[in-house]
């Protein structure tokens, strides 16, 4: 006997994600594992979108504070970081990548 499944994987066409001219920079000077998480985290982004991709514990996205009010963070790495803005949230999800590098302690 064989089983079958059938998963149903949609896309969300209804994503945008626009990268800064700083986040295209640091992204080419960043490792290389770095840069399959960030595939990664756009791609979870693509197929279930952002607000369920924030429940994604691994990625640890969080609102920031002070002079970054507005802006939100992914985890990347235990040292890397992507920090985004949500351009616009009516009919489509877009959001900015503004940066990504190294977290600072």
């Amino acid at each position: 006997m064989i089983l079958t499944s059938t998963l149903n994987i949609r896309t969300i066409e209804s994503v945008k994600i626009l990268l800064s001219n700083i986040a295209e920079k640091q992204l080419k000077k960043i490792p290389k594992h770095i840069k399959v998480k960030f595939n990664a985290w756009c791609d979870l982004l693509k197929y279930i979108g952002l607000i369920e991709a924030r429940k994604y514990k691994g990625f640890h996205d969080e609102p920031l504070k002070g002079e970054r009010k507005g802006q939100r963070s992914v985890r990347l790495s235990k040292s890397y970081r992507a920090i985004y803005i949500e351009v616009d949230k009516n009919k489509f999800e877009i959001i900015e990548v503004l940066e990504v590098n190294k977290h600072e302690y």
